[in-house]
């Protein structure tokens, strides 16, 4: 079709108007073939000697994601020029192979082409992806010499690479540098916040681009923000996200729909996750993994399961992290021999090796169900891992190993964690509990000495609660600072004495693990923050509501019993949410089943 087109002999010097009609041909081409065909046309009439048509082909390659074709038809360009060089960097960008573009950028900066803003955002890009800030901040300086510095394409690229570099000064520097604003600006700073636990941070900045932008948020804005809620536990906060997400018909994009699952859950509402999932007309990967994840969470791990199924029958193809949430589900729901078999499945099945946090949760899993010896034995034959993987590792381990007394594999967990510098005051606390539980009090009280000494000091428990737009902190043993502080006393002393009668005492579940603040002698347990937390909302939420509480560390034992007694006794539901996992208390019992 194209050839019948055109207005001159095949062996004519192709006029301009020509070469824009090719170029035309090539811009809106729809597919790989035909594609490949106007390169042959292009090729047998000396077009590709015209640097512009050459562009358009390398940008039609690109496109359709053959940049090994696309860079063997740049290096027989006679000619490059910026578009050419940048391109090429965008499509191995763009390819998952950042390293190659900055080669690229390299050699250019080796020729006489000047690099345009195009040219440093692509490759800031490429240094986001590796999270590279040392040539990140290469970049930033060479595009300031060349007078980018208030270019708000170059600017919004820097601001995401400084976020996905955990920098969030100097992101939030290049933002307030900005004379001009867009809304690739605002959504990448507020994506820098919510990436960094600067959740806070992240819902200020969305309400003030709320009141000083003409702009819409677009999905990957609301993406973020409803991330930050889900990280706070803002529950009221993530509604009034959703709402939006509603008005601008943007709920029912993959990545806004998908959040909501995982914010949801992460507020203490599985049953509106739920909600958000069956509403979803085709759920992708991303869906069923935020579900998968937040059910195991909640300690229901066959439903964690049933989900899976049905994913890979849809003909869905898991992921890593899809896996993640699988093996989680089998390590607190109790199922080793469920996890072993997709820990097995995971290459043999769906071709995904295996990696250190795979091999964690199945470490974690093994020890919970009482298999130390070879959660113990799994672990030390993992070599070569970075130091955070190292302490989920030997944290796990540790943590299970002090439940079931085995003071031996404690003390090597504890012993990794410190030469890694990782956990380094959670593993001497529970490797001082081990001891005290086996009776050795000499040893627990020696490495209580040791921590002091060292300068060694406990995460200080703390939990918080939201009320209507007004969130609540309270600290483990701090009544002074608590709201209605002499009223929540009262309560919690009220509500012990009825607890004796029902046959508790106080402390009776034993001491604290490796995440649990330190305050675990009998007098002070009942001073715990989620109690104090608890306390303060029987008083101040209505009854028939849902009380829901986050936590910044473990829930210990004790608390975790006087949680079941206290729902049966008011007959009310408890959502806990600790640093691990989701714990809902209705008529005495909890969902964890008392596993985790």
């Amino acid at each position: 079709m194209l050839k019948r087109s055109l207005p001159f002999a095949l062996n004519e010097r192709p006029p301009l108007q020509t070469i824009e009609n090719l170029s035309h041909h090539l811009r809106s081409c729809k597919d790989l073939v035909s594609s490949t065909s106007i390169h042959s046309i292009a090729l047998k009439l000396g077009f590709l000697n015209q640097t512009i048509t050459a562009n358009h082909l390398i940008n039609c390659y690109v496109r359709f994601r053959r940049v090994a074709i696309a860079h063997q038809l740049f290096d027989e360009m006679p000619t490059r020029n910026v578009v050419s060089w940048t391109s090429l960097m965008a499509g191995y960008v763009n390819d998952g192979q950042p390293c190659i573009a900055l080669s690229l950028f390299g050699a250019m900066s080796r020729t006489s082409v000047v690099p345009n803003d195009f040219t440093f955002a692509t490759a800031i890009k490429a240094c986001s992806i590796l999270s590279n800030l040392r040539d990140g901040e290469k970049f930033h300086a060479c595009m300031e010499i060349f007078g980018y510095g208030g270019n708000v394409v170059v600017c919004s690229s820097l601001i995401d690479m400084y976020g996905k570099c955990n920098n969030v000064i100097r992101a939030r520097r290049v933002f307030d540098s900005m004379s001009c604003k867009n809304i690739i600006s605002w959504t990448s700073m507020i994506a820098a916040y919510a990436q960094n636990a600067h959740s806070d941070d992240a819902l200020k900045l969305f309400r003030e681009f709320g009141s000083s932008s003409w702009e819409h948020p677009n999905h990957f804005m609301l993406a973020s923000v409803i991330s930050a809620c889900a990280c706070l536990g803002r529950l009221v906060s993530g509604k009034v996200v959703h709402s939006a997400a509603i008005r601008l018909g943007c709920d029912s994009n993959d990545v806004v729909a998908s959040v909501l699952v995982d914010m949801y859950a992460k507020c203490g509402s599985l049953e509106y996750s739920d909600r958000v999932f069956k509403r979803i007309l085709n759920p992708c990967v991303i869906s069923y993994t935020s579900m998968i994840v937040s059910t195991a969470k909640y300690g229901l791990g066959r439903q964690s399961l049933e989900l899976f199924e049905e994913m890979v029958r849809k003909g869905l193809k898991p992921n890593h992290v899809t896996f993640v949430g699988v093996l989680h589900a089998c390590s607190h729901s109790g199922l080793p021999d469920e996890g072993l078999h997709y820990l097995t499945s995971m290459y043999e099945k769906h071709g995904i090796m295996p990696e250190t946090k795979h091999y964690t949760c199945v470490v974690d899993m093994l020890a919970r169900a009482g298999e130390l010896d070879k959660a113990y034995q799994l672990a030390k034959s993992m070599k070569a891992m970075p130091d955070d993987d190292q302490a989920l590792l030997w944290g796990a381990l540790l943590s299970t190993s002090r439940l079931h007394g085995r003071v031996d594999i404690a003390a090597e967990a504890c012993q990794r964690l410190v030469d890694a510098n990782r956990q380094v005051a959670g593993a001497y606390v529970t490797l001082s509990n081990a001891y005290a539980s086996a009776g050795d009090m000499e040893k627990a009280q020696r490495l209580r000495v040791e921590m002091k000494h060292s300068g060694v000091y406990k995460e200080p428990g703390c939990s918080w609660v939201e009320i209507k737009d007004s969130s609540y902190v309270f600290y483990a043993g701090d009544v002074m600072s608590c709201p209605r502080g002499n009223e929540v006393l009262h309560l919690l002393r009220e509500l012990e004495r009825k607890m004796k009668g029902r046959g508790y005492s106080r402390g009776s579940k034993g001491l604290v693990f490796v995440d649990i603040e330190e305050e675990a002698e009998e007098e002070k347990v009942w001073l715990h923050s989620e109690r104090l937390a608890l306390g303060f909302c029987l008083i101040s939420i209505p009854e028939g509501l849902t009380i829901r509480i986050m936590k910044n560390l473990r829930m210990c034992s004790d608390c975790h019993e006087a949680f079941k007694l206290i729902s049966e006794i008011v007959e009310r539901d408890f959502v806990v949410r600790d640093v691990n996992r989701f714990h809902h208390f209705k008529t005495g019992y909890c969902t964890c089943n008392d596993f985790w």
